[in-house]
């Protein structure tokens, strides 16, 4: 399993930095951006390998599961 944060998402807000930053905005005055989308992927192939039996209810959060 790996719950991190959308890496789409993330380089969709860089180039919104990109493009003030084009526009004339100075670095130094850009806020801070922390991840606000997370994923949840669980990889199923490698649980039942290891013989572990994944929650219905877990699987039902997962955003995307690896078979």
């Amino acid at each position: 399993m790996s719950y991190s944060f959308d890496p789409l998402n993330q380089f969709l807000q860089g180039a919104e930095y990109v493009d003030r930053i084009l526009r004339g905005a100075k670095p130094a005055d850009l806020p801070v951006q922390y991840p606000t989308k997370f994923q949840l992927v669980v990889n199923l192939t490698t649980a039942k390998a290891l013989g572990l039996a994944i929650p219905a209810s877990v699987l039902s959060l997962a955003d995307e599961m690896v078979e």
